[in-house]
């Protein structure tokens, strides 16, 4: 007959398979985060080379597409790595579809590229196609973070993937700036866009650093002088107070390109040493939860013969240390100690279930926000911008919180016509 110890233990073996699996997906977001990295780069100067009209910027777009090709294979490796033979929780689920759509964006890498070398694609549409597939990586991450069970892991997790999503706005920021300042003309609809973006990377780095350890959110604030800021700022206003359909200086061009990257190669080191303190947190966890295992697999070989009555103090009140008597056999000992493990494993699980709860509201709110935002979207006909916008006018007319207001939205979903075409 199978003992309590017996199913402790296995309990600490699903513990220790579940932290290998996070041990894999730590490497495989920051295997995710380098592409991210090298892609943004490659977008940015994708960006200034149709908009010089192939005239500048081809040598160092083709450098920069090896570059992220051997990145894009790290990932695919990572990828490779998963276990995906044991039947997934819902969590699991979604982490394996969004990989497999992430692996369709990768995939559609080389069209996009080409379209790029021929000019055939404009600069818009080119951003867009490299939107798509970064916002496809970063997925993966969100339901990685989605899908950790270890409230110390899944903080790290979701602070990793709003930095990285904060990262990805500064990404296209930079690339719509190097668009308009390499045509040579301001643009009402560029502008517009460039203020969302940049508000859209605080709201990101806020959350990042509600969720990140005080080391990294004191480094990265360091990284956020004013000094540092300032060529990026000034060229801002540049941008967005510039009359539209005004002249821009092309030249300028070059210098918002490294203001910019200035700033991203900034973050990029933030970033690492997230994912540096993720991959050290899921090996210690992993470590000391083997340590458990053992002690218990000690423990085991200490039990008094089956069958003999213990007192093993299931019913005292007391913590099960201070209850048990003096002059016990070693076998009520540690039946007593598997109690006290037992009770302790039960405590351990429930407060990392409500603290689990407590770190997922942060990534609930923004499924909610993003279904609300969809909503709005398909029934309004308004782009992805405009929508976000929207919803955050209707928060500071009504003195609320955005994710209220998305909740809201899609209260009236039931009872809102059907969108257009339908």
């Amino acid at each position: 007959m199978k003992s309590a110890l017996s199913f402790l233990k296995a309990a600490k073996r699903s513990e220790i398979a579940g932290l290998r699996r996070l041990v894999l997906t730590g490497a495989l977001v920051n295997a995710v985060g380098r592409l991210v990295h090298a892609l943004q780069r490659e977008r940015g100067l994708a960006n200034l080379f149709l908009g010089s009209q192939g005239r500048r910027w081809a040598e160092e777009r083709l450098a920069q597409v090896a570059s992220s090709q051997g990145l894009q294979e790290e990932v695919l490796y990572a990828f490779e790595q998963l276990d995906t033979d044991t039947a997934p929780n819902c969590h699991r689920a979604r982490l394996f579809a969004a990989i497999a759509y992430a692996m369709q964006g990768l995939a559609a890498l080389d069209l996009l590229r080409q379209q790029v070398q021929a000019q055939a694609w404009s600069a818009p549409r080119a951003t867009d196609a490299y939107v798509r597939v970064i916002s496809a990586l970063l997925a993966v991450v969100f339901e990685a973070a989605d899908s950790a069970w270890d409230p110390d892991i899944s903080r790290h997790l979701v602070a990793f993937f709003n930095f990285l999503q904060g990262k990805e706005f500064a990404g296209q920021e930079r690339a719509a700036g190097s668009a308009l300042f390499a045509s040579g003309r301001a643009e009402a609809e560029g502008q517009q866009r460039l203020l969302h973006l940049i508000e859209s990377q605080e709201r990101c780095l806020q959350v990042f650093a509600d969720f990140a350890g005080a080391a990294l959110s004191q480094a990265w604030q360091q990284a956020q002088r004013p000094e540092q800021l300032l060529p990026l700022e000034r060229l801002r206003r540049v941008l967005c107070t510039s009359a539209a359909g005004g002249p821009l200086d092309t030249g300028l061009s070059q210098l918002w390109f490294d203001a910019c990257t200035a700033r991203l190669d900034a973050m990029k080191s933030t970033e690492d040493a997230l994912a540096s303190e993720l991959q050290a947190l899921c090996g210690q966890r992993l470590r000391s939860t083997e340590q458990e295992l053992a002690e218990l697999e000690r423990l085991g070989s200490q039990l008094a013969p089956q069958g003999r009555a213990q007192d093993s103090g299931f019913f005292d009140d007391a913590p099960v240390a201070q209850a048990l008597p003096p002059g016990l056999t070693l076998g009520s000992q540690v039946e007593g100690s598997i109690l006290a493990l037992v009770r302790e494993q039960a405590q351990r699980l429930q407060a990392m279930g409500d603290e689990l709860d407590t770190v997922r509201a942060s990534l609930n709110e923004r499924k909610t926000i993003e279904r609300a935002k969809g909503l709005l979207m398909a029934h309004r006909q308004l782009g992805e911008d405009e929508a976000h916008k929207t919803m955050r006018q209707m928060a500071m007319n009504q003195s609320r919180r955005l994710v209220d207001v998305a909740e809201a939205v899609l209260a009236m979903a039931a009872v809102l016509p059907p969108p257009p075409g339908r």
